[in-house]
């Protein structure tokens, strides 16, 4: 993969920028200052256009919005490419990264003019930028962060234990959600199996209730009405069809003496007759269906009043007992079931904690490995530092398993022989953990290709043959990486192959800060001004150019 170059860097309106445009160049860019004069906030908007969380606000005061462009060589096979073509950006030879911070707050992003989110950003500037100072925020002085960063020294690939992890997760949570659910059942067991006997005895079904009511009230209704209705059926039979058989046989006598003036009567009796015979056939058919046997309605109400006195019971309607009736007996099944499904699911957490812890000791094994080559060279990297003396030891702890393994990793240091070890920030001087860092940092992320390297006052608290020896590292590492160094070392600054001065000016009531590339005359004052300060002599001005030939 090739190396990826921060080519230029434009700045509107930030703070107490208000334009400035930088072009960058490949090796060791080198800027220098007054303490103040606004190095840092260099950096501030670089971070602010690599979707780094910074400073709030940018703004410069009185401007309606602050805005910050970065271009970047993109070299074919970068990893940044992956990173746009994710986001459904197409991918250029030159990258543009562009970030406005309105006045009231709100951010708004673009690469290659494309709108984009801040993860976006950030996910492009892993790739593209590593920034590091004294004061690291990105992991190499907390504890708590060591063990990914030897991780990343390893190339190790965690997928597979973190997948294992996520299944042992879900293996023991189905375990746990089981035995509740069996405990649950067996603490109502007998309240259960009785439930369940009574209620399945009775069976009862939906919409029973209001059919056996139905029917009970119309049994009930027939009881009272049947006497009334057989009296009727019997004036019918026996009283009404007999009278009315006995007065058409008289009539039929006599009408053949009365000269037809029976016609009619006897017409209108046989009506009568006919109309008799289907109400009796009525009133039979209804007596039919009034009759039955007194037993039944007793059965009826008998089978009516325990449904509803269950349904009170379990205080629910009843036509809910059926589905609760299903689901005790589907609570009974998982107890009766419980032990087998248990022992399966049991199974499946040994299985799954055997698995995880396999590969967490092979992960362990490669981190031991790992921590001897990084112990070796950081050996390697601390002596031309000028502290051959100091001893750098990966450490290992026993940690509570989780999704990245079972180890604690801390990286220690003894910066003399037969001293205690101890942790990076607790035991190292200012100098000393300047250099203990840089060279942590070179072999973290030294050979990471594609990377612009970032360090700002790495140098701090050095000085002399340290401070070159600190400048010749970084110089060395420029030559795999562009690097950008933030210094107030002129050891350091006399290495660099490109310098830039950052001054503050006053305009009227507004402070401002530019940044001015230097020539091979102006980089000799500028050293010589670090060396002697306010008052630039010749004897350092000679120094300088001492420096500088050196370099």
């Amino acid at each position: 993969m090739g190396r990826a170059l921060l080519r230029s860097l434009d700045i509107r309106d930030v703070l107490i920028i208000d334009r400035l445009g930088l072009a960058f160049q490949p090796g060791l860019n080198v800027l220098t200052g007054e303490t103040g004069a606004g190095k840092s906030i260099l950096l501030d908007a670089l971070g602010f256009v690599l979707g780094w969380r910074g400073r709030s606000e940018l703004v410069r005061a009185g401007a309606e919005q602050g805005e910050v462009t970065a271009v970047f060589d993109l070299p074919p096979g970068h990893a940044a490419r992956t990173v746009l073509a994710k986001a459904g950006i197409a991918a250029e030879d030159e990258l543009i990264l562009r970030r406005v911070n309105s006045s009231d707050g709100r951010k708004t992003a673009y690469v290659n003019d494309r709108r984009v989110s801040g993860e976006v950003l950030r996910d492009l500037s892993e790739c593209l930028v590593e920034l590091h100072g004294q004061h690291d925020d990105r992991g190499l002085l907390n504890p708590r962060g060591h063990r990914a960063l030897l991780d990343q020294f390893a190339g190790l690939e965690l997928g597979p234990l973190r997948a294992s992890w996520r299944g042992r997760s879900v293996a023991r949570v189905a375990l746990a959600e089981a035995e509740a659910a069996v405990a649950a059942a067996r603490a109502e067991e007998d309240f259960l199996r009785h439930a369940v006997a009574e209620l399945g005895k009775l069976n009862p079904e939906p919409g029973e209730d209001a059919v056996l009511d139905s029917r009970r009230r119309t049994m009930q209704a027939a009881a009272r009405i049947r006497t009334d209705i057989q009296r009727a059926y019997g004036a019918l039979s026996d009283g009404a069809e007999g009278a009315m058989l006995e007065a058409q046989r008289w009539l039929d006598g006599a009408a053949d003496r009365a000269e037809g003036r029976l016609d009619g009567a006897l017409a209108a009796l046989g009506r009568a007759l006919a109309e008799l015979g289907e109400a009796q056939v009525g009133v039979e058919a209804c007596l039919q269906a009034l009759n039955f046997n007194p037993s039944e309605l007793e059965a009826l109400e008998e089978r009516l009043f325990a449904i509803r006195a269950l349904a009170r019971k379990h205080n629910m309607l009843p036509d809910d007992l059926g589905t609760h009736l299903h689901d005790m007996r589907t609570k009974l099944e998982v107890l009766d079931s419980g032990a087998k499904g248990l022992s399966a699911l049991q199974k499946a957490v040994a299985e799954a904690e055997a698995e995880y812890e396999r590969l967490a000791r092979a992960i362990t094994l490669s981190r031991r490995e790992a921590a001897g080559l990084l112990d070796t060279a950081m050996a390697r990297e601390l002596g031309p530092l000028k502290m051959e003396r100091a001893v750098f030891s990966t450490e290992f702890s026993g940690a509570e398993p989780g999704p990245d393994g079972m180890d604690a990793v801390t990286f220690t240091v003894a910066t003399n022989p037969g001293a205690p070890a101890g942790p990076l920030n607790r035991i190292a001087s200012g100098g000393e953990l300047s250099r203990f860092l840089l060279a942590l940092k070179v072999c973290l992320t030294g050979d990471t290709p594609g990377l612009t390297l970032i360090f700002d006052e790495i140098d701090r608290g050095v000085g002399g043959a340290t401070a070159d020896a600190v400048g010749r590292r970084l110089k060395q590492l420029s030559d795999k990486a562009q690097v950008l160094i933030v210094t107030h070392s002129p050891q350091v600054a006399a290495l660099g192959a490109h310098h830039w001065r950052v001054e503050k000016r006053v305009e009227g009531a507004m402070t401002l800060s530019t940044v001015t590339p230097l020539d091979p005359a102006e980089r000799i004052e500028e050293i010589a001004r670090m060396l002697a300060g306010d008052t630039v002599t010749q004897a350092a001005r000679q120094a300088a150019m001492a420096l500088l030939a050196q370099g």
